[in-house]
């Protein structure tokens, strides 16, 4: 695909904050006509730029009560091992995310579940019976400050060519 203009940006932009916005309020948004705009929404999606569509659904109100993040450190960093805790961290419906990363821990997971009664069988039965795993820490989310899927394209928009200057309607 292409480099992504500012219309490209603007797409992405909206759709961000509403994934189930018609393609003619997008494409009047974004100052193109609905078949361009389409077009360009199909090419993001086929060049994996989008990746999915999803509602995000309010933890709370389902009885996920309980966000930790937890750390990890591994034993070895041997490929059977990483492999498996690869898979496992897949695998788990209570892990929404693993990161490995560089520095003192090798992995961080957001955990969510019920109560504190799940997160403990969740740790000391799937967790910490994991073949390899050396050391875990959690930290256990007191409020969130803060929590976003968009991804800030501001800065990028700002970067493209001056020869495309539609920017999105603000809602």
């Amino acid at each position: 695909m292409n480099p992504l203009d500012r219309t490209d940006l603007g797409i992405l932009e909206l759709l961000q904050r509403d994934g189930r916005m018609t393609n003619a309020d997008l494409a009047q948004r974004v100052s193109l006509s609905p078949s361009p705009c389409l077009r360009r929404v199909r090419q993001l999606e086929t060049a994996g730029v989008i990746r999915h569509y999803a509602a995000i659904v309010d933890p709370w109100r389902v009885g996920l009560g309980l966000q930790a993040y937890v750390t990890v450190t591994m034993e070895k960093r041997g490929d059977t091992q990483i492999r498996a805790f690869h898979a496992a961290a897949q695998a788990w419906p209570e892990v929404l995310s693993c990161f490995a990363l560089t520095g003192e821990m090798d992995y961080l997971l957001n955990v969510i579940v019920e109560d504190l009664e799940h997160f403990s069988r969740f740790l000391m039965e799937r967790l910490l019976k994991l073949e390899g795993v050396a050391n875990v820490k959690s930290s256990f989310v007191l409020q969130t400050v803060k929590h976003t899927t968009a991804l800030p394209l501001d800065s990028l928009a700002r970067r493209t060519a001056p020869h495309s200057s539609v920017s999105p309607k603000k809602v």
